[in-house]
């Protein structure tokens, strides 16, 4: 019976630590984010009976030369305690016509954070003017679900949140990638987020790629252009020159909040 007894310890052992040898804990590297903003979605919802007869047409215009969902890439750089999220400028802007300009379907930011310290420095572009916003991270209450999915080779777990104190998220993180950070300023997960998803602003966030390779920190360098203030500056800031939007007013300050 002892005999039987070291030998099945001994392979439980040793399919530890085969296991160990084959999952992927990445400390630094390069991760490709794809955005998708569903424009059929985002038009539709700004049509109403007031101004159906001249935005209906134009919608409608818009669907038959553009594809549903716009497409936008990113990336993130990591290493140590430190990440970066930088968009990449489109190679040609979809035909949108009365809808240009829609800031839910761009990218506005690029974030630096400091996850030792629990800081950000985010270079955010408004229409004509560009604010350098430093604070701390934003605290996410995540739900933790057991739900998974796999996204660019790692093992993803759900997680769920309320931001902005309206817009629901929905997140996948992986523990194989330790640093608590993800796409725009989303973080706050016991893993990097993968994949973010905001189902009634019809847009997502997910890894297309994980680039596992070693990343000089003096490379990750914070956003230094812009008027300098903190997150709740901002937010006045933004709530005085959009005060007069009228409904539009909700839609933008998400957008540039994110």
């Amino acid at each position: 019976m002892g005999s039987i007894r070291n030998t099945i310890i001994i392979l439980l052992f040793c399919n530890i630590s085969i296991y160990a040898q084959q999952a992927r804990f990445t400390s630094s590297g390069i991760i490709e984010f794809e955005k998708s903003t569903n424009m059929y979605a985002i038009m539709k919802k700004r049509i109403n009976k007031d101004n159906e007869n001249y935005m209906q047409p134009v919608y409608e215009q818009y669907r038959k030369g553009n594809p549903q969902f716009m497409l936008l890439k990113s990336t993130l750089v990591f290493s140590g305690q430190q990440s970066l999220f930088t968009p990449i400028a489109p190679e040609a802007n979809a035909e949108m016509g009365f809808f240009n300009g829609n800031p839910m379907a761009e990218q506005h930011n690029i974030v630096y954070t400091d996850h030792g310290s629990d800081s950000f420095t985010a270079q955010k572009k408004v229409y004509e003017e560009t604010f350098l916003v430093r604070d701390k991270r934003r605290k996410i209450n995540w739900k933790v679900t057991t739900e998974t999915r796999e996204i660019a080779g790692y093992q993803c777990r759900r997680a769920n949140a309320i931001i902005l104190d309206s817009v629901y998220v929905v997140a996948f993180y992986t523990d194989q990638i330790p640093l608590s950070g993800g796409p725009e300023s989303f973080s706050g997960l016991p893993g990097m987020i993968l994949g973010v998803a905001l189902p009634h602003e019809n847009i997502t966030w997910f890894a297309k790629s994980v680039k596992d390779q070693p990343v000089n920190t003096a490379t990750i360098k914070a956003p230094t252009k812009g008027k300098p203030m903190d997150r709740a500056t901002l937010t006045s800031t933004l709530q005085s020159i959009m005060k007069s939007w009228g409904d539009y007013t909700s839609t933008a300050l998400k957008a540039f909040s994110l």
